[in-house]
């Protein structure tokens, strides 16, 4: 899969906006600030095609990226205290409204800070995406933030949060140092592939 020609498609506000559901689409989901952007620019090898806010909540859009073969869809972030609720209310309708819309979703990247616990809204979107039957890899990002005994603890914390789902990939991620990005690009291709 050539990740460098992956071009800006366009951002949805409202359900009637998204576009027609073409090809297998890889989903990015976690609460504002968790670095999906970063992700994502990381993946694609590009540095600023995913804008990155630095106003946690900003991002209020579903924004679609075209690749060869897939789409890349990046979902707002959810759980920033300062947004509204009308506004969260919103989010809250455009994001089930996709991921309910029976769309080609052969991956969703669930992001995590591996800094701290899961959040409840972390925990809410897991559980939503496993009572959708939604595949999923979870994705623990700024990894180079911790030392090596901090990196101990938290790899034990995560194992022990989510030892109920134990079939779920787990992949620490740093857009410092690469790690992670190599993983997730080879289950990218082979979620593509069996989609």
């Amino acid at each position: 899969m050539n990740y460098q020609n992956a071009t800006f498609e366009g951002a949805a506000g409202t359900a009637e906006q998204l576009p027609a559901a073409a090809t297998p689409e890889i989903v990015f989901s976690g609460k504002s600030n968790v670095g999906k952007s970063t992700l994502i620019n990381k993946l694609l090898n590009r540095k600023g095609l995913a804008r990155v806010s630095s106003t946690p909540g900003k991002t209020g859009t579903i924004n679609f990226y075209t690749l060869s073969g897939c789409r890349f869809v990046d979902l707002p972030g959810y759980g920033y205290a300062k947004v509204s609720k009308q506004e969260k209310t919103r989010w809250a309708q455009l994001v089930e409204g996709y991921l309910a819309a029976s769309r080609p979703i052969v991956l969703v990247c669930q992001l995590l800070d591996m800094r701290h616990d899961p959040t409840a809204d972390d925990l809410h979107m897991i559980q939503y995406l496993l009572d959708c039957g939604l595949p999923f890899v979870l994705v623990a990002t700024k990894s180079d933030k911790l030392n090596q005994k901090q990196r101990a603890e938290r790899l034990q914390k995560f194992a022990e949060c989510f030892k109920e789902i134990p079939d779920v990939p787990f992949f620490p991620f740093s857009a410092q140092n690469g790690e992670g990005v190599e993983s997730l690009r080879s289950l990218i291709e082979k979620s593509c592939a069996e989609g």
